[in-house]
């Protein structure tokens, strides 16, 4: 299991677009790709299960990956938080 957690910096909070960008790629990877913030969790692989959970600016999420290539996959969804600007580098 690899994971990593950062603080939404998005002034929108999570949204649609960097939402769907999330779900294409983490549906890249094997291993089953979670978000979490507080007592939600969601299949990041789910655009419908990233809006429900309606993550705000300053919210604190966990990603965590657990499969074969959940170390790629953590690295991929960071990359892609960095560069949608959810989140700093």
């Amino acid at each position: 299991m690899a994971k990593f957690t950062a603080v939404i910096t998005d002034k929108v909070g999570l949204h649609a677009r960097p939402a769907s960008v999330l779900a294409k790629e983490a549906s890249k990877f094997i291993s089953s790709i979670t978000i979490i913030t507080g007592e939600k969790k969601g299949n990041l692989k789910s655009i419908m299960n990233i809006m429900a959970m309606a993550i705000k600016t300053g919210t604190e999420v966990t990603i965590e990956a657990d499969g074969s290539d959940a170390d790629a996959a953590i690295e991929a969804v960071k990359k892609a938080m960095v560069e949608s600007g959810l989140i700093e580098g």
